[in-house]
């Protein structure tokens, strides 16, 4: 961690990869400190620790498995702690495994709505929660990533597009209870980076569907999640930010299309 006063603080689910990592340095160009949370990808966070050492910034590491309540909680308390204050949560982190209608199990829902659902719901409350103990004016912001596909319905990833209609129910529900002290956004990025199931070829092809004649990139969902924080007048809506995606109709998830 690096010894710099903190100014403001974000706290980046998934921040080690992906999107999750443009987000995170993204935001620490703009003057936040990062509690940059990971699961797995060790090696990976301890490679953006050092991007954003060279920010400037101040940062720590918080792992934790999102499917587990008492790990959620404590890596929040964990970045308080290391950091001082946590100011906003971004909610980027989130499961994608493939399963459909017939291959759906009570399981396979868990495995997706722990991580996808229940783990960011979490973070707001103890958000919310911080917030209180601070000072009587302190305002907070959780920027939850939705996905365009909840505007255009296919039967893919149906655990995953559950969770995902979970959550964006809870970013209305939540920025209704949290008024005034915490404001709750969301961004729903189209086609952005490869899944596991595409190839490169097939994901260049998919993300020229658009109607803009591209989809979303890393670098439009990060400065969308930095816009929202900037943003004091903006809770309980959600930004598409797909390149028009969500207005064409798609019978299959774009992952499984075969263009």
């Amino acid at each position: 961690m690096s010894s710099l006063q903190p100014l403001r603080t974000a706290f980046v689910t998934g921040a080690a990869r992906r999107l999750g990592r443009e987000i995170a340095l993204t935001l620490a160009d703009a003057g936040w400190n990062i509690a940059l949370h990971y699961h797995r990808s060790k090696a990976e966070a301890q490679e953006v620790a050092e991007l954003l050492a060279q920010r400037k910034v101040r940062y720590c590491l918080v792992p934790a498995d999102l499917s587990s309540e008492n790990e959620v909680r404590h890596a929040f308390c964990a970045a308080v702690t290391q950091l001082g204050q946590v100011d906003a949560v971004v909610n980027n982190a989130a499961r994608f495994e493939y399963d459909d209608a017939h291959t759906f199990s009570t399981s396979q829902l868990m495995d997706h709505v722990l991580p996808n659902l229940a783990a960011p719901i979490i973070l707001a409350q103890e958000l919310a929660r911080h917030l209180a103990q601070r000072e009587k004016e302190a305002r907070g912001v959780v920027v939850n990533l939705l996905d365009q596909k909840l505007n255009n319905l296919n039967p893919d990833f149906f655990s995953y597009t559950l969770s995902k209609a979970g959550l964006q129910t809870a970013t209305t529900m939540l920025a209704q209870a949290l008024a005034p002290q915490v404001r709750v956004v969301g961004v729903a990025p189209g086609l952005t980076l490869p899944s596991h199931m595409q190839t490169e070829e097939a994901f260049d092809k998919t993300h020229r569907l658009a109607p803009l004649g591209k989809a979303s990139s890393p670098q439009d969902i990060a400065r969308a999640v930095q816009f929202l924080l900037d943003s004091p007048s903006i809770t309980g809506t959600t930004l598409l930010v797909d390149g028009g995606q969500h207005l064409i109709g798609m019978e299959r998830d774009f992952s499984m299309m075969d263009v």
